[in-house]
């Protein structure tokens, strides 16, 4: 086995795969640039260092689940509702997270939202916190399935560890007695310690359509919005200018 096939071997074996990739040419660089054998290795480590990082930013989107990647760079301002504009200067520095605040995103159907909380899910990323993006309807199912297979308290505890849980699409879909017990169980875990984002349709005085029980609806709401940053998100649809502009298009 020759010097390049070894070391090879064992950067695989301790696991250094951006120091495989890069040593030669950063040795090229070296021998040209005059390097010591100190600087040398410093470069090799300062690259694999920060590829490791990007990997484990790119590993966090992935694993929080989201249904499309949205950045805070890609919202049209201009399009999102005025409320959302002002408080979006404060949320995304991402203090909210660091102390465990809430926030509801409340308003009609196509003002932006959910690409909102996506962004924000994206950046909290980015910056090392552990994301969860669910959908109520299907935090809701997997609750009851893991209540019926006895591994409710394990969801529970990983649930109750996310710096930030993106729950969209509250209101679409009314819950039975079960569901609703289930949901505000489980983010009542997280209040004052983690921090929710709720992407919601209704106004709050509406939230009993779908939990049924006015003293849930209650506390439900009291515990969300208890130092939360509540934005009203009513104004004109995007989606509906999109297609607007779309028909023109293929006029």
């Amino acid at each position: 086995m020759n010097l390049h096939e070894e070391i090879v071997e064992y950067t695989k074996s301790i696991r250094l795969p951006e120091i495989r990739k890069t040593y030669r040419n950063k040795a090229e660089e070296a021998v040209k640039g005059n390097y010591s054998y100190e600087e040398y290795l410093h470069h090799l480590l300062e690259n694999e260092h920060y590829r490791r990082l990007e990997n484990r930013k790119l590993s966090r989107i992935r694993s929080a689940n989201f249904p499309y990647k949205k950045y805070l760079q890609d919202l049209n301002l201009d399009f999102l509702p005025e409320d959302g504009r002002i408080k979006l200067k404060m949320l995304k520095n991402l203090d909210f997270i660091r102390s465990g605040q809430n926030v509801i995103l409340a308003g009609n159907p196509g003002t932006g939202k959910t690409h909102l909380a996506i962004a924000l899910g994206i950046k909290a990323c980015m910056e090392n916190f552990k994301v969860l993006f669910t959908t109520i309807p299907t935090l809701i199912t997997q609750l009851k399935e893991s209540r019926s297979s006895g591994t409710l308290r394990k969801m529970e505890l990983r649930f109750e560890k996310y710096d930030l849980v993106v729950c969209d699409e509250l209101g679409y879909i009314s819950f039975d007695k079960e569901g609703s017990e289930l949901l505000f169980t489980n983010l009542s875990l997280r209040t004052g310690k983690r921090s929710t984002i709720i992407t919601t349709n209704l106004s709050f005085d509406r939230w009993q359509e779908i939990f049924k029980d006015p003293v849930l609806t209650a506390a439900m709401v009291d515990r969300l919005t208890h130092k939360a940053y509540i934005i009203n998100m009513n104004g004109k649809s995007y989606r509906l200018k999109e297609t607007k502009d779309w028909l023109k298009r293929i006029d």
